[in-house]
């Protein structure tokens, strides 16, 4: 094999709670975590010359070690001591930096894609593994599907009922959010309303879109809503369009709605597009892999 194409998925986050902080600095988090239809297309060809170049659609991305596809490549490279190099072409549609983990789901495809490419044979738990090195997103973006996350989100419990089928609305504020700040400034004692992770898990295997939709909650938008009130701005208004739910997808600054009905979606895309002036303004999917074969 010397080429192969994968599929890096976006995330949401449907429950967030930040449940302590470690002495290290980082926080431990109970959340669920859901992969979304929309994807970045990534192609991984071995070359000769013993480097690893990428390629992409978006001139003004890092190729070099600031990319984590890039660093995921060479954790590979270095740690198999493969001799040969790679080039990888990133044709990017998640938006980048916007809480929907599109830079870790391209690093996860890049270590799935040279896992097979230069046929490492590395399980999937064990390229988790290798993953949690580089970032706590990707090893849930090698898993896919329906996951609780716990610890420092490196603790994934499979939920194999999945998350029901719905379509999801996502839009992306024109503003920049640093998850490090947000963090920061995260008042662990002044939180007042908690995710309800059972609740939320229970609904789910129900089916019960609408529960689920009251049940989203993210507890780092007390940190960013403050700052930003064009994100509730933006959940308020898809609610009056029709979604079931709306909540901030991790550290933001995308907002998603759950919608069950299509024609309902599609209005709220070109309504949301047209009143905030944005860019970034998407209709997926939820996404599981026991759909893959009958809706791909």
């Amino acid at each position: 094999m010397q080429e192969i194409r994968l599929k890096a998925r976006a995330k949401i986050n449907l429950t967030l709670d930040v449940t302590g902080k470690l002495s290290n600095g980082y926080h431990t988090v109970c959340m669920i975590m859901q992969t979304l239809s929309l994807y970045d297309s990534i192609y991984i060809k071995r070359i000769e010359k013993p480097i690893i170049r990428i390629k992409s659609n978006l001139d003004w991305l890092p190729t070099d070690e600031r990319n984590l596809a890039y660093r995921g490549a060479e954790l590979l490279r270095n740690t198999f001591d493969i001799q040969q190099g790679v080039f990888i072409q990133l044709d990017k549609k998640i938006p980048v930096a916007a809480g929907l983990a599109g830079g870790s789901a391209d690093c996860a495809a890049v270590m799935v894609g040279m896992n097979k490419l230069f046929q490492i044979g590395l399980s999937k738990r064990k390229l988790m593994k290798f993953a949690s090195q580089l970032g706590a997103d990707i090893p849930y973006c090698i898993l896919q599907g329906t996951a609780l996350a716990e610890g420092i989100g490196e603790k994934l419990t499979p939920i194999w009922s999945g998350c029901p089928f719905c379509y999801v609305l996502l839009a992306k504020p024109n503003i920049s959010i640093s998850t490090a700040s947000v963090y920061q400034n995260l008042e662990l004692d002044k939180i007042k309303e908690r995710p309800d992770t059972r609740a939320m898990l229970f609904q789910m295997q129900q089916k019960n879109i609408n529960e689920m939709g009251n049940l989203l909650c993210n507890v780092l938008e007390t940190v960013t809503v403050e700052k930003h009130k064009e994100i509730a701005l933006l959940k308020q208004k898809m609610i009056e369009l029709g979604a079931v739910g709306a909540l901030m997808s991790g550290s933001g600054s995308t907002v998603f709605g759950l919608f069950t009905d299509k024609q309902k979606v599609l209005e709220a895309q070109n309504c949301i597009k047209k009143e905030f002036v944005l860019r970034d303004v998407f209709v997926t999917e939820i996404w599981n892999k026991k759909w893959r074969k009958r809706r791909e």
